[in-house]
């Protein structure tokens, strides 16, 4: 990636989460076991819809994107993190750190994206039930992929567009353990003003849409749910807390982080963390151990394989 002429930085120092050695290796300890198990996790989601018939449906279709997008998301910055707590001087060469602001704003754009399309298949199926096979065929959910990819790439590619040209000349520490958009155009040698302005209406109108989108979504379908049969509301209720509490979980950082983007408090770090380690975490947790399909997956798998 070509940058100007004024700009002499060639790396940018990253701070990390705290300079104490104790803490350094407690924080790897417990990254290593969430970032290990996200990992494994997010695979057999991928493994098991793949190869179990039961499961060849658009909801488990997009649910298994959503792992892989989850994937990459997991491994865009952690994976430095957890060696540079062993390293003294952490470093990131000015290349490096524009690939990071482009995989994160790519992968978090596309999963903003993919959970929309998941909540008009909730949509769909609890609201039209009778239309669901016609409507949601796999034409349609390679579509709403194909969207949430360019969507995701577009919206990064038009952050990295603005701050890979701008001036680096003095300053090159970076308060977090990866390169934050906003703590990187911070460290320009210019009046940064309208550039935060830019990245912070950009930003902003793509996660604004999707959770409007999504909160109106989810509040017809629970108005749904409530006129339906105790039974099939108790189901359809199951996985709406699901699909729910993911949305909560994933837009609450966000919106934390798109309210106060360019004053920067301690409690940012750790929120970070959570966003970048342990978001990825929750597509495991939250839709398999409280899906009963992927659950009767898992025993048809391990039986099977146990005859076998």
């Amino acid at each position: 990636m070509a940058h100007t002429n004024e700009s002499v930085v060639s790396e940018f120092v990253l701070l990390g989460l705290s300079n104490s050695q104790e803490l350094q290796l407690f924080f790897f300890a417990i990254f290593s076991i969430v970032y290990v198990t996200s990992m494994l996790g997010n695979v057999m989601i991928i493994v098991i819809i793949f190869c179990d018939s039961h499961l060849n449906s658009p909801m488990y279709f997009l649910l298994s994107n959503l792992s892989f997008i989850d994937i990459c998301q997991s491994n865009f910055a952690t994976p430095k993190m957890l060696v540079d707590f062993f390293v003294e001087h952490k470093t990131i060469s000015f290349g490096g750190c524009m690939t990071q602001i482009f995989l994160l704003h790519s992968f978090v754009g596309s999963e903003m994206m993919l959970l929309v399309a998941m909540a008009y298949d909730r949509f769909i199926a609890i609201c039209k039930p009778l239309h669901y096979s016609t409507i949601m065929n796999r034409r349609l959910c390679i579509i709403f992929v194909s969207i949430s990819w360019a969507v995701g790439i577009l919206h990064s590619v038009s952050h990295l567009a603005f701050t890979v040209n701008l001036p680096f000349c003095g300053p090159n520490e970076v308060d977090s353990f990866f390169c934050d958009l906003p703590l990187v155009i911070k460290l320009a040698c210019m009046d940064t003003y309208g550039m935060e302005i830019i990245t912070l209406t950009n930003s902003g109108l793509i996660s604004l849409s999707c959770f409007l989108a999504l909160l109106i979504s989810y509040t017809v379908i629970l108005i749904t749910v409530q006129h339906q049969s105790s039974r099939g509301s108790s189901k359809a209720l199951s996985t709406l807390t699901a699909h729910i509490t993911v949305v909560i979980l994933f837009f609450g950082p966000c919106i934390y982080f798109y309210i106060w983007p360019f004053s920067r408090f301690s409690v940012d770090k750790f929120l970070s963390v959570f966003y970048t380690v342990c978001t990825p975490l929750l597509n495991p947790i939250v839709y398999s151990l409280r899906n009963e399909d992927v659950k009767s997956s898992i025993k048809r798998l391990t039986k099977w394989n146990t005859h076998s």
